[in-house]
């Protein structure tokens, strides 16, 4: 059987997580009652965020999503199809955005934590470095719509993202193939994300 090859499955993930989350960005800026640019401005942000704060802290530059047309024709797309599909988005809002919200930030950790360590960074930096991949661009977007960003209110989000980096960085480090560990590393996180929502699993607070 053949594997595949380790750089198109990180690109593979990075522009799925980038589908994904221009959707669900696009999806908050309708329900936010956002202009046709305002929807492709969010969606944007939201899709391309993470990863270009991800390629300047690690210092891949110019970034992916400035060096490579197919990014922000991936978030141009997630944004066209939010906006054909406008009325089953609004019917469907609340599940879809958590479930591509989920989705794409398994695959956007997994990815950063891959190119972090194939740029040579020990486990813990990747890590940190998969966190901010996944959590970048949602925080920009709730900012831009005037929101508390979800990973400093609710529910587990930034704590999914580590998780899901730290499984995919330690199997990696134990040799396993880079599709296992990517596919293990993005399913702890997408299912701990939903499992926070679903149970109403929260951090602690301080009162």
């Amino acid at each position: 059987m053949r594997i595949a090859n380790p750089d198109r499955l990180l690109t593979a993930a990075d522009l799925s997580a980038t589908l994904l989350f221009a959707i669900e960005g696009a999806t908050a800026a309708v329900l936010a009652g956002a202009d046709l640019f305002g929807i492709v401005v969010i969606a944007f942000v939201t899709a391309l965020g993470g990863g270009i704060i991800r390629d300047v802290v690690i210092g891949d530059l110019p970034v992916a999503a400035v060096r490579w047309v197919r990014y922000p024709a991936v978030a141009l797309s997630g944004a066209a199809i939010v906006i054909v599909l406008y009325q089953s988005v609004e019917r469907l809002a609340p599940e879809l955005i958590m479930v591509l919200d989920a989705c794409g930030l398994g695959l956007f950790c997994v990815a950063g934590a891959a190119k972090a360590r194939d740029l040579g960074l020990s486990v813990l930096p990747a890590a940190l470095v998969a966190t901010i991949t996944g959590c970048g661009g949602g925080m920009i977007r709730d900012v831009l719509l005037n929101q508390i960003p979800i990973v400093l209110r609710q529910h587990i989000y930034a704590v999914a993202a580590l998780a899901g980096a730290v499984a995919m960085l330690l199997l990696d480090r134990l040799g396993a193939p880079r599709w296992l560990s990517m596919s293990v590393g993005a399913a702890v996180a997408t299912t701990l994300r939903v499992l926070s929502v679903v149970l109403n699993w929260n951090l602690p607070e301080i009162h």
